[in-house]
Parts: structure tokens; sequence; C-alpha cells
């Protein structure tokens, strides 16, 4: 057993953690000891997302390959199929939210005027990035995305159909 400062046991396994016996040595070996451990404990109710971060503590914002507006197929899930705009896009968890793609439903207590009836508020939900991938309306095709020079300006375009997707 290794022993640690002032002659108290050194636990492994558990670092950065400060340990506190609550009995003295020649109880600990009679009835069972807990351990206090002060490092890590999260009140009940505080929960946070973990961010992949930068040099300088800022979370890391990932690249996408679709923009606001783009339109857009689901290509695997539940609503693998569904065409749709893109509404949102959270950059930190490589999200999008599609208009009429992954509808939750929530309860409301109550609606806009006050009265008794409960009906669920249905909104749409974020989706991951890489579940979706750009569409042609025209030709009703799926298609990656590629970029090209066009009267001296960068431009998107779908790769099965030439079809621009930047507007000027």
């Amino acid at each position: 057993m290794l022993l640690g400062a002032y002659g108290q046991p050194r636990l492994g396994g558990l670092s950065g953690a400060c340990i506190q016996h609550q009995q003295p040595l020649s109880q600990r070996v009679a009835a069972p000891y807990r351990l206090q451990i002060s490092a890590g404990i999260i009140g009940p109710g505080k929960k946070w997302e973990h961010y992949d971060k930068t040099k300088n503590g800022l979370p890391v914002r990932q690249r996408l390959h679709v923009k606001l507006g783009d339109v857009v197929q689901v290509i695997t899930g539940s609503d693998k199929g569904k065409v749709g705009k893109v509404k949102e896009i959270d950059l930190k968890l490589a999200k999008v939210v599609v208009e009429g793609v992954n509808i939750r439903a929530k309860m409301d207590k109550r609606n806009a005027r006050g009265s008794d009836d409960k009906a669920p508020k249905k909104s749409e939900s974020p989706v991951a990035a890489s579940n979706v991938m750009h569409y042609s309306e025209g030709q009703k095709v799926a298609s990656r995305v590629g970029n090209r020079v066009e009267n001296g300006k960068k431009v998107r375009y779908l790769k099965k159909t030439g079809e621009v997707i930047d507007k000027q």
C-alpha cells in the first residue's frame, strides 16, 4: 500500500480528485468506509454539452456543405427521402434544421387563448448535416456539390446536373 502525505493511504485511478477519509485507519478495516470526492461533482439538473475547443478556448465551428436556403434531401433515418429547405444551421454541433423534416411534438399546457384544451406544438428538430444531401428540384435527383469559377466568381454547383446552387 502506498502512503501519501501525512501517512494516509494513496489511492490510484482518481486523478485530480481530492480524497478525504471519513474514518480513521483502525476503524476502516472493520467497517466499510466512504470516500468523499470533491472534484467533478455537478449539482442536480446542471448539464452542459462539451464542444471541441480551439487553442483559445472557443468552440470549434464545423465547416458544412450546406448553407441557409439550400434545398436538401434527407438520405438516412426515419425521414429518408424527404425534401426541404435549410432553415437553421448549428455550426458547433454540425446540425441543420430542414423544413418539414424531423418534426417533434411538444405538449403546451395551454394554447394562446388561455383555454384548457391541450394541443401539441409541432416543430422541426435538428438533423445531422451528414444526413442531408443537396437536391435538384428540376431533375429530381440528389447530388454532391462542387466549386468552379464562373464570370470571375466562385460558385457552388451540383455535380450530377451541373446546376448552379448560388444565386447571383
